[in-house]
């Protein structure tokens, strides 16, 4: 083999986000539901006649040792999952990063399955999911959680459960096919035109939460308890009942740290609402990225956001996770 492409998708976020957070299911466990989208993290890599690692992202590093290269995931997970002689890997997306996709978590799936299928080896979707999460979380210390790594890994409409000695039960949903039409034709992604890092609202819960904030846990309480009434409903195909419950998952959500809302923000929700969407809410921490609405007048939804400058993302939900393939 000399040149190996893999992919792993993005996702959207369906209930109970933040409770995949160490600092809250060692102590509670935690409980997601999160699905796929045809959204991806792609990655090449060229494995013979390399005389240098020469990693290409946002920007190009040549380096002559692993240990040499600044991109923080691209380095440890070369230095932990890589022995072979120097590799060229070239990465783009679809979206830019800093948007609420998982794009962190995508990325790191697709770097990890790509370098497995380089050294011939196979890797479980549970495994290359806590690979990634030991390289994000406990190598570099991010504040981040797990629901970002498994669904790249997975991929499809899943429930995951996040327990406190570190295991993760992965449930997918099987939804009903009128379920799974009308979340097509009525669940609407929108750029709100800002790009973030969650890093800073995700330490604020974090270091709250490990602290033992009563505030930060009750809200955390009733998100966990919405991941489940979300997962119940889907499965129900309840989406006017699902739609009414992300307008309150929104709503607690925002409660959650001064920087997860903003005006733009606001002011998009109002709009979405106002064109007859019966609830949404951001995907990822907040702060910026993409706004998620139901709405039974799709039409009337997207004329609104287009007409005040917020582009809707069209996509459906994919069910294959990370993959990788090579070219000889």
């Amino acid at each position: 083999m000399s040149v190996i492409f893999s992919r792993a998708p993005l996702r959207v976020s369906l209930g109970g986000g933040g409770t995949d957070l160490p600092s809250y299911y060692e102590a509670h466990t935690g409980f997601v539901v999160s699905g796929a989208i045809d959204k991806y993290v792609y990655m090449l890599a060229h494995t013979v006649f390399q005389k240098r690692y020469r990693m290409k992202y946002s920007e190009i590093e040549e380096v002559d040792l692993v240990s040499e290269i600044r991109h923080p995931i691209l380095r440890e997970s070369l230095l932990r999952h890589w022995r072979g002689n120097p590799l060229e890997i070239a990465s783009v997306a679809d979206v830019p990063a800093g948007t609420g996709m998982g794009s962190s978590g995508a990325f790191t799936v697709c770097l990890l399955k790509v370098l497995a299928h380089a050294r011939c080896t196979s890797i479980s979707q549970n495994a290359l999911a806590e690979a990634a999460c030991e390289i994000e979380i406990e190598v570099l210390g991010e504040p981040i959680g797990k629901q970002d790594q498994y669904v790249a890994a997975h991929g499809g409409i899943c429930a995951y459960t996040f327990h406190s000695d570190g295991t993760v039960d992965v449930e997918p949903l099987e939804l009903l096919p009128e379920t799974l039409r009308r979340l097509k034709d009525h669940l609407l992604l929108f750029y709100t035109g800002e790009a973030r890092s969650a890093s800073k609202i995700l330490f604020d819960q974090d270091s709250r939460s490990r602290l033992g904030d009563k505030a930060i846990l009750a809200n955390l309480h009733r998100t966990k308890r919405m991941g489940y009434e979300a997962r119940d409903l889907l499965l129900a195909g309840d989406l006017d009942g699902y739609a009414k419950l992300m307008d309150e998952h929104w709503q607690n959500k925002r409660k959650r740290s001064e920087g997860v809302a903003n005006a733009q923000i606001d002011r998009l929700y109002d709009i979405a609402l106002e064109s007859g969407a019966l609830g949404g809410k951001l995907v990822g921490a907040g702060g910026g990225g993409f706004l998620l609405v139901f709405t039974p007048h799709p039409e009337e939804t997207r004329q609104a956001l287009v007409s005040v400058d917020a582009p809707e993302l069209p996509f459906e939900f994919e069910f294959g996770g990370a993959y990788a393939t090579e070219y000889a």
